[in-house]
């Protein structure tokens, strides 16, 4: 009896010691994770800093290099992110309402379902950037370069977007309605199904975009070229057609094309 109690005692002992020895190398782990991985929002802005989730609203961060930093979730409001350095970053699912990002590099950054209402991307550069869903209903992008980003189901409700590029941008579903797209690119451009109804498209150019079903009613298309673009199934209602150029290249007429 004394000898099944030994044992038994000696089996508890080892158990307990295991414990303890993965308790102590799970913590060794835990510990040697490297910075970067683990939230911290008082974390000086440095590349792939993890943010997510942080409250950094109104914080002045112009200039900083946040390459590949995690920003998922943050509140951005009111931020100062002039010319902040955001390449590969994701912000997705962030607020950045009110935020200052001119010249800001957000080049191949994650943006999908921000909230930047009213935010100013002035000369932004958007180059291959994840925009899907955004919501930049009064957004400032005059000169913004977004060649190859992907903005479908992108809000742009009321922005400003003036002299901006969207060459072989994807914005399938795109809400562009009552926006200001003077003198911007959409050549090669992805429109299929695009609200644009009453946007200022003045010199604008749809040189070979793909916008069937597109919503112009109302538009401004001064002097704007739809040169083999495809409008099949577009609603072309109300639309100032003032030195326009038609798909097949004519000059529309003050009926259309």
């Amino acid at each position: 009896m004394t000898r099944g109690r030994s044992r038994s005692s000696r089996c508890v002992c080892a158990l307990g010691v295991g414990a303890v020895l993965v308790a102590a190398v799970s913590w060794g782990v835990a510990t040697a994770l490297p910075a970067a991985a683990r939230v911290s929002c008082s974390a000086a802005p440095a590349p792939s800093v993890n943010l997510r989730g942080c409250d950094l609203s109104g914080r002045n961060l112009a200039g900083a290099d946040l390459s590949g930093a995690r920003l998922l979730h943050a509140n951005l409001t009111g931020a100062i992110l002039t010319g902040a350095i955001l390449t590969g970053a994701n912000v997705k699912g962030a607020i950045l309402s009110g935020a200052k990002l001119g010249g800001a590099d957000l080049t191949g950054a994650n943006l999908q379902k921000t909230v930047a209402v009213g935010a100013d991307l002035t000369g932004a550069h958007l180059v291959k950037a994840h925009l899907e869903r955004v919501d930049l209903d009064g957004a400032v992008l005059s000169g913004a370069d977004l060649v190859h980003a992907n903005l479908t189901g992108a809000t742009l409700t009321g922005a400003t977007v003036v002299a901006a590029a969207f060459v072989d941008t994807k914005m399938v579903g795109a809400d562009l309605s009552k926006a200001n797209v003077t003198d911007s690119h959409f050549e090669g451009a992805a429109l299929l199904r695009a609200d644009m109804s009453g946007a200022d498209l003045t010199g604008a150019s749809l040189f070979k975009a793909k916008a069937a079903g597109v919503n112009l009613a109302g538009a401004n298309l001064t002097d704007a070229i739809l040169v083999h673009a495809n409008l099949s199934g577009a609603d072309l209602s109300g639309i100032t057609w003032t030195g326009a150029s038609c798909p097949n290249g004519s000059i529309a007429k003050a009926s259309g094309c």
